[in-house]
C-alpha cells in the first residue's frame, strides 16, 4: 500500500505551493521517561482499562494515575486505524511488537517510524540528573533491529518486516568538542543508514545546558548548524525532512527558504494549552514549515484523536486554530470529559515563542472526517452523522434559528455579519458539527 508519507513528500517536492502536509505522533516516550511514558490515564482507547497489579495496602490505581503498556499500545492503534496521522514513531520495541509481530502498518497508508538514538539528555529517569550534563551521543537499538527485528537481516529483499524510517537526534550545545563528538556519531549513523538503505529524518534539539547564545539568536545558530552540516552529505545520505524546535517566523522563512529540496518541520514540545499546539502548528505551516510531530501535545489530551483531528483541519486550512480549540472544547463537553482547562484559559498562548501577532483567519468550515467521536458514551449507539461540507457552508435552517446574511448562493455572507451574527453561525456550526 502506498503511504501517504511517500505521496506527500513527492508532492512537495514537486509542487512547492502545494498544501501538503505530514502530521507524526510521536509515541517513543518510553525512550525518555520510563515508567511515565505512557502518560496520565485519564484517557483511556475504546477498549478501556487493561489489567494492572496495585496492592490496596500501598496505593490505587489511581493514585498511580499514568497508563500501563497495553493501554499505551491500544491507543496507537486506533491512532493508526483513525488514519488521520502519516508517521506513528514508536521505540524499537514498541515497533516490533506492533509492526513484525502485529502487522498493524501492513494495510495501513500510515508509515511506522522508530527512534534510532536515544541522545542523553532524554535521559528523563525520575530523580536523576543526566538531563542536566551536555547531550551526549547514545543509541540503543541498532538499525538491523528496527527493520527486522534482529540483529542481522536478510538483505536479500528491501522489504523489511518492520520500520524502515528513523528519528535520529542531534544536540548541539556550542562547545567544540561536544558537538564534535555528537557530529562523529551522526556521521557513522548516516553511512551506515546509506548502506542499508534506511530512511531517517532529523531531529535538532535546542542546547540542553547554557550554550552562551540568547534565545533571540538561537534560531539562528541552529540553522547555520544544520547547513553546514548537510552540506557534506550528498542526498543518498540526507534526511527525508527535518525535525527542529519552532523559533518563529523570521527563523523558520530563512531556513525554509534557502533549498527547496530541504523539507522542514517542528516538534511539539511541552504540552501547553490546547491554543498553544493549533497555533504553533497554523503559524509554523504558514511560515514554511510542511511537518510537525507532536509527543506529548497529543499524548497529554484529553482525547487524542479529537486532538488529531483538529491538528489536521487546521493543516487542511479548514478551520483556524481559535475555531479548533472551540470546536474541541465542544466535542469533550458532548462525551462529558471535564477539559484540564475552562475555555478561556485554554485560548491563551502560554510558549513563549508563540507570543506575537500571527493575525491569520481562514473561514472555511469543514465535517470532522472519520470521526471517532460520534458514538455516544457507554450506550453503543451511533449519534446523527456529522453534517456534509455543502451543509455547513450554505447555513441550512437549524430548528429555525439561522439568522445570518447570506449571498445569492445561500453561502454565508461574512463580510455583511456583525459579530453577534458571527457568533451565532460559529456556535450552529459546531452543534452541527458536534451534536
Amino acid at each position: 500500500m502506498l503511504k501517504s508519507l511517500d505521496a506527500k513528500l513527492a508532492e512537495i517536492k514537486a509542487n512547492p505551493s502545494s498544501r501538503a502536509f505530514i502530521l507524526a505522533d510521536a509515541k517513543d516516550a518510553d525512550m525518555a521517561f520510563g515508567v511515565r511514558a505512557p502518560g496520565p490515564r485519564s484517557y483511556l482507547s475504546r477498549r478501556g482499562e487493561r489489567p494492572a497489579r496495585f496492592s490496596p495496602e500501598v496505593w490505587s490505581r489511581q493514585e498511580f494515575g499514568a497508563r500501563n503498556l497495553p493501554e499505551f499500545l491500544d491507543i496507537i492503534r486506533e491512532v493508526v486505524q483513525q488514519g488521520v496521522v502519516d508517521i506513528m514513531l514508536m521505540s524499537a520495541y514498541v515497533n516490533e511488537l506492533l509492526s513484525i509481530k502485529e502487522g498493524l502498518f501492513r494495510n495501513s497508508h500510515v508509515t511506522p517510524a522508530a527512534r534510532a538514538n536515544d541522545t542523553t539528555d532524554v535521559w528523563a529517569a525520575r530523580h536523576g540528573c543526566y538531563t542536566r550534563e551536555p547531550a551526549q551521543p547514545f543509541r540503543s537499538a541498532a538499525i538491523d533491529h528496527i527493520q527486522c527485528g534482529q540483529i542481522e537481516c536478510d538483505r536479500t529483499t528491501d522489504d523489511f518486516p518492520a520500520a524502515n524510517l528513523g528519528l535520529y537526534s542531534v544536540t548541539f550545545v556550542n562547545e567544540l568538542e561536544q558537538d564534535r563528538e555528537t557530529l562523529l556519531a551522526f556521521k557513522e549513523f548516516r553511512e551506515e543508514a546509506e548502506r542499508k538503505k534506511f530512511r531517517y529524518f532529523l531531529e535538532i534539539f535546542d542546547p540542553n545546558v547554557d550554550s552562551g547564545i540568547s534565545a533571540e539568536k538561537l534560531g539562528e545558530f541552529i540553522n547555520d548548524n544544520i547547513l553546514r552540516i548537510l552540506a557534506g552529505v550528498p542526498d543518498a545520505g540526507r534526511p527525508a525532512f527535518l525535525k527542529i524546535v519552532y523559533h518563529g517566523p523570521k527563523a523558520m522563512e530563512e531556513l525554509a527558504q534557502y533549498d527547496p529540496n530541504l523539507v522542514v518541520g517542528i516538534l511539539g514540545g511541552s504540552a501547553g494549552t490546547t491554543y498553544d499546539a493549533f497555533k504553533l502548528v497554523h503559524d509554523a505551516q504558514k511560515y514554511g514549515a510542511r511537518v510537525a510531530l507532536f509527543g506529548r501535545k497529543i499524548n497529554n489530551a484529553e482525547h487524542q484523536l479529537a486532538f488529531i483531528e483538529m491538528l489536521r483541519l487546521i493543516t487542511d486550512g479548514k478551520v483556524s486554530p481559535e475555531e479548533a480549540v472551540r470546536a474541541y472544547h465542544g466535542v469533550l463537553q458532548a462525551k462529558g470529559i471535564k477539559p484540564y482547562r475552562p475555555l478561556e484559559q485554554d485560548m491563551v498562548v502560554t510558549d513563549q515563542a508563540m507570543s506575537y501577532d500571527g493575525n491569520a483567519s481562514r473561514r472555511a468550515t469543514a465535517e470532522i472526517r472519520n470521526n471517532p467521536l460520534a458514538e455516544n458514551k457507554g450506550n453503543g449507539h451511533v449519534a446523527s452523522p456529522a453534517p456534509k461540507i455543502s451543509e455547513l457552508v450554505t447555513g441550512q435552517k437549524h430548528n429555525g434559528e439561522v439568522t445570518w446574511p447570506k449571498r445569492e448562493n445561500g453561502a454565508p455572507d461574512f463580510d455583511k455579519m456583525t459579530s453577534l451574527q458571527r457568533n451565532a453561525y460559529d456556535e450552529w456550526r459546531l452543534k452541527r458539527i458536534y451534536g
